[in-house]
């Protein structure tokens, strides 16, 4: 590639499409009891999710500045172009700290013309995103136009998910502690969306069956051609409800493809076991 694409571990892509596709990985950090790891790396999401059912509650840190400030002065030093893809920078500190470090390595190397955008995505939306900018510049694409292509999927991606237990994003501070009590009392699931970046609620649903028809519906009403798309969903250690949406967006959809991954230890540790995220463009 003429020009690398960088990423962080909240796009939650397997640890092998990063090999197989030339992107560099940045790790965000998980604690887990009395340890440190790095998500993808030395942790896996299973393990995080068997220590939130076994009471423990992980936190996460956003990506060493060390290792920013190391992958930069060596790209730096061998004069490589590159454009780093970041998790939101309403979600993680990773963005803000990423600008702060190549600002620093430029002073030694003015002319290092690294790029990093502000994707205002998480978990496989953000993947998506990435899986489009590598594959644009394995073949050949110019830095110019790899940056319409990552802004323009940027502006276009459609974000819905669910948690099965408010609890995880309240201790996390995404929700109010007292809407989180009220849906574990009443099997109220939330439907949510990210937008610029932040955490919006759309709407409260009884029930994962009337969920799911919700977010078909919602996807009708937003999507475009999907016969022409991939679409993503992740889920936290819950595949049945992955796969279960899978053949209704294939069926209902008629969608291209559909992408499944785990949501990773990072993004995990906040929303707890049973979540689900699907991701797709309103314009491709």
């Amino acid at each position: 590639m003429s020009v690398k694409i960088l990423a962080d571990s909240a796009c939650d892509l397997p640890l092998s499409f990063y090999k197989e596709h030339g992107v560099t990985l940045f790790p965000l950090q998980v604690q887990l009891n009395d340890g440190e790891y790095e998500d993808l790396v030395t942790i896996e999401p299973k393990d995080v999710y068997r220590a939130i059912r076994e009471g423990h509650m992980p936190k996460t840190s956003q990506v060493s500045p060390l290792l920013f400030e190391e992958t930069f002065n060596k790209m730096a030093e061998n004069n490589e172009d590159g454009i780093y893809i970041a998790f939101s920078s309403e979600l993680s500190g990773t963005y803000q700290t990423a600008v702060m470090i190549l600002e620093q390595v430029k002073e030694k190397y003015p002319d290092f013309q690294l790029t990093i955008v502000d994707s205002k995505a998480a978990s496989l939306g953000y993947g998506l995103i990435v899986k489009t900018a590598a594959a644009a510049a394995q073949s050949g694409a110019s830095k110019e136009d790899l940056q319409k292509v990552i802004e323009f999927r940027c502006r276009n991606l459609e974000s819905l998910f669910t948690v099965n237990d408010l609890e995880y994003l309240a201790k996390g501070g995404r929700v109010s502690k007292a809407s989180a009590f009220l849906g574990g009392l009443l099997n109220i699931k939330p439907l949510l969306t990210v937008e610029d970046g932040k955490l919006v609620p759309i709407e409260k649903l009884r029930g994962k069956k009337k969920l799911l028809r919700r977010i078909i519906e919602l996807m009708k009403e937003n999507g475009t051609l999907f016969e022409m798309q991939t679409v993503g969903i992740s889920h936290a250690d819950d595949e049945d409800t992955a796969l279960e949406m899978k053949k209704l967006i294939l069926d209902e959809l008629n969608a291209k493809e559909v992408y499944i991954t785990s949501i990773g230890s990072a993004i995990g540790a906040h929303t707890g076991p049973g979540s689900i995220a699907i991701f797709y463009f309103k314009q491709i």
